[in-house]
């Protein structure tokens, strides 16, 4: 399986490996990261999400799979729960990101509680291109971090955001010069906070009315793709 997961001291490790994709997901791997998330879930209380490689962290769903996606698919939006189940889990996550993070990998990246970043991180979000919308929490959770008007150039003009942007805007620490190891030593000072402490206040920092935000993401995803299946 190209998601892979470890316990590595007392922070989990959750790695994107599909090489050949770029980190692409289908179906399988989005079950398979959900799993993941649930078996680190159970024994810590911290979480580094990251890739094998450097060069790119996640390019978001399949298209192989996006191309016979349906409406009902769209409705149901696997990917928006799983990235749902770890914004709420109560893990601490950090996504450490080198490379590009684009469409559902950007919106992996958001889906977590930090994000980290080399120099070559790049953030993209390219629905509006092929007729949809960033519905697996990428309208809410931009907009959350970085308010209406940075999401707006980001979902609706394609602007992709620079890691200088990120870390700038406060969307990302900055990991240089050795991102890896900043993100170890971050993942491992969180790991020695209570956890109760920590997900306390993560619930209360995150308790803004996202669950209408992100129904309204699924109904519009679904009535778009029956749009683009009639044409």
């Amino acid at each position: 399986m190209s998601i892979h997961s470890k316990i590595v001291g007392s922070v989990g490790h959750l790695i994107l490996d599909r090489t050949e994709k770029a980190n692409a997901y289908d179906r399988a791997h989005l079950e398979a990261l959900d799993a993941a998330i649930q078996s680190v879930e159970a024994r810590c209380s911290v979480l580094l999400i990251r890739s094998a490689h450097s060069t790119v962290f996640c390019a978001g769903a399949d298209l192989d799979e996006m191309k016979s996606a349906t409406p009902e698919d769209a409705a149901r939006l696997y990917s928006q729960s799983v990235f749902t189940r770890l914004s709420r889990s109560t893990l601490v996550s950090v996504a450490l990101v080198e490379g590009f993070a684009i469409g559902g990998g950007c919106e992996l990246a958001l889906a977590a509680d930090i994000r980290i970043v080399g120099q070559s991180a790049r953030f993209r979000l390219p629905e509006t291109s092929l007729g949809i919308i960033p519905a697996a929490g990428g309208c809410t959770r931009l907009t959350a971090l970085l308010g209406p008007s940075i999401a707006k150039q980001a979902i609706l003009a394609g602007a992709e955001i620079s890691a200088h942007q990120a870390i700038g805007w406060g969307l990302a620490i900055d990991g240089s010069p050795d991102p890896m190891s900043t993100a170890l030593r971050l993942c491992e000072t969180l790991s020695q906070r209570s956890p109760e402490a920590l997900y306390a206040a993560k619930r209360i920092i995150d308790s803004y009315a996202e669950d209408a935000s992100l129904q309204e993401e699924r109904e519009a995803q679904s009535k778009l793709y029956a749009q683009r299946n009639q044409q």
